[in-house]
């Protein structure tokens, strides 16, 4: 079956489950995906009762696709994404952006947990642009001409006024929301102290393992893209050791100023 035949698949499926013309999809990453919890008038399903969905192993993340209402906006909730260090392929990687397109939404809201190198724990980061150095890219291969342009235009792939309105909304709260640049990192080790000064560098202010992919083909797809990070422990050599533990506790700590700050947002999209 053809990438395009799965997605086709896909999407029937989950109309027929009542998933009706999302009008923004979200991605939620390490420990934040209780938002989801909040989507009211909710259709909820497993993951692996999906045809073509991927799997989440990773602890932080739910395995559950939630549809409904999230301020006063229908929704398409992804409790927990799934990675290309768990050894998935990037197309499986991306499926779900791809099927959100075309289910019909406008956009995503990206989320992760990530690393500081100008940003310290606990910082909400608009990401305004990213650097793939993942080593690959989904877009490998035959192009989707369903979807986009062999070649896309990242210029704006971090939607310039999406973020203008989210700032905008972090005042109204009286939130910090800080702006930088995401740099995506194959994984699964953390980085080395090498590898941060070097990304530093080359102007990146947080370090992750995912959202990249997804970003790329959502910016194929024609969708806007709204990315937000949350800054669960400083990069390597800035602290004395990492672990996945920090990552989850930090989450925990900021998922209040979080969770009201994506709900302002979607609010006024």
């Amino acid at each position: 079956m053809s990438l395009l035949e799965k997605i086709r698949e896909t999407q029937a499926f989950l109309e027929e489950k009542g998933m009706i013309k999302p009008e923004f999809g979200l991605i939620l990453g390490s420990g934040l995906g209780e938002l989801a919890d909040e989507i009211e008038n909710s259709i909820i399903l497993d993951y692996a009762d999906i045809p073509n969905w991927g799997q989440s192993h990773v602890v932080g993340h739910a395995g559950k696709l939630v549809y409904g209402d999230l301020a006063g906006r229908k929704v398409l909730a992804l409790q927990g994404r799934f990675h290309f260090y768990e050894g998935n392929s990037l197309e499986l990687v991306t499926f779900p952006v791809r099927v959100m397109k075309a289910l019909g939404c406008e956009g995503v809201l990206v989320t992760n947990a990530a690393g500081g190198i100008n940003f310290g724990p606990g910082t909400l980061m608009a990401i305004s642009d990213h650097i793939n150095m993942t080593g690959h890219n989904p877009l490998f291969g035959p192009n989707l001409d369903d979807f986009g342009p062999r070649f896309p235009d990242m210029s704006d792939a971090y939607t310039k006024a999406w973020r203008e309105i989210a700032h905008r909304v972090a005042e109204e709260q009286g939130l910090k929301l800080d702006e930088g640049v995401y740099c995506g990192y194959a994984g699964p080790n953390y980085e080395t102290p090498a590898e941060i000064r070097a990304f530093k560098g080359m102007g990146a202010d947080a370090v992750g393992m995912s959202t990249v992919p997804e970003v790329i083909v959502a910016v194929h797809s024609g969708l806007k893209v709204l990315g937000i990070s949350a800054i669960t422990n400083k990069a390597a050599g800035f602290q004395a050791e990492l672990n996945h533990e920090e990552v989850v506790e930090v989450t925990q700590q900021i998922k209040g100023n979080f969770k009201g700050l994506v709900k302002a947002i979607l609010a006024e999209l």
